[in-house]
């Protein structure tokens, strides 16, 4: 959905080497071609030997970084959350705009980082909920926390709306947030469905129009 650029590698425990620049490079590229073959395709579509193709690895090289694909997958999830909760905040976070006009903002960038790859790739999120009965049962819980941690960032903002009277007082922060995320990933997987920002553009309007004063 967005351009990805996960972290270095953490050095190992136990007195373990950290990893050479080539080793670095490989988890890298391995980790780019997960985001662009699970947000297009899938987990369950996309083969292990999708992966290290796309990534240009062998596969000696992919178990030297990940245990298997479920262990690939749950590192996948967690670069994700740590790169999307960035982009979340460099908007939500600005102080140049009134807080529903930063979450405005998010939904143009989100939107624009779509239309970078012709609308083809969703959010990995809502990309691996949608397929849960047949991932790991240890991913629910870690999806649910993802989930949760971007609600809290953007009640956060609401929050702040509220105390600059672009929201009525009566209105519930926390709930609002939970709408406009579940609102919101069905609007990512309606727009990358049509290959068209309408339905992004039509989520944000009406929520938007839907609590503002």
């Amino acid at each position: 959905m967005h351009d990805f650029n996960p972290s270095p590698a953490k050095p190992r425990t136990r007195g373990r080497p950290r990893l050479a620049p080539d080793a670095q490079a490989s988890r890298q590229a391995l980790l780019r071609a997960g985001l662009a073959q699970l947000t297009e395709f899938g987990y369950v579509a996309v083969r292990l030997d999708d992966i290290v193709e796309a990534a240009g690895v062998t596969k000696g090289a992919f178990y030297y970084h990940f245990r298997s694909k479920a262990d690939y997958g749950a590192v996948l999830i967690a670069e994700y959350d740590a790169f999307f909760r960035a982009r979340i905040a460099q908007s939500l976070e600005r102080t140049d705009m009134t807080p529903l006009e930063r979450l405005y903002d998010f939904t143009k960038l989100a939107e624009a980082g779509m239309a970078r790859f012709g609308f083809r790739r969703g959010c990995l999120i809502g990309n691996l909920g949608q397929e849960m009965g047949a991932l790991p049962e240890d991913y629910r819980a870690t999806l649910i926390a993802v989930l949760a941690g971007w609600q809290e960032m953007t009640a956060a903002c609401l929050r702040a709306a509220q105390a600059v009277c672009e929201i009525d007082a009566n209105q519930d922060p926390n709930a609002l947030a939970a709408l406009f995320w579940t609102g919101w990933e069905g609007a990512v997987l309606r727009a990358k469905l049509e290959r068209d920002p309408a339905p992004l553009r039509q989520f944000s309007a009406g929520f938007l129009r839907l609590i503002s004063k």
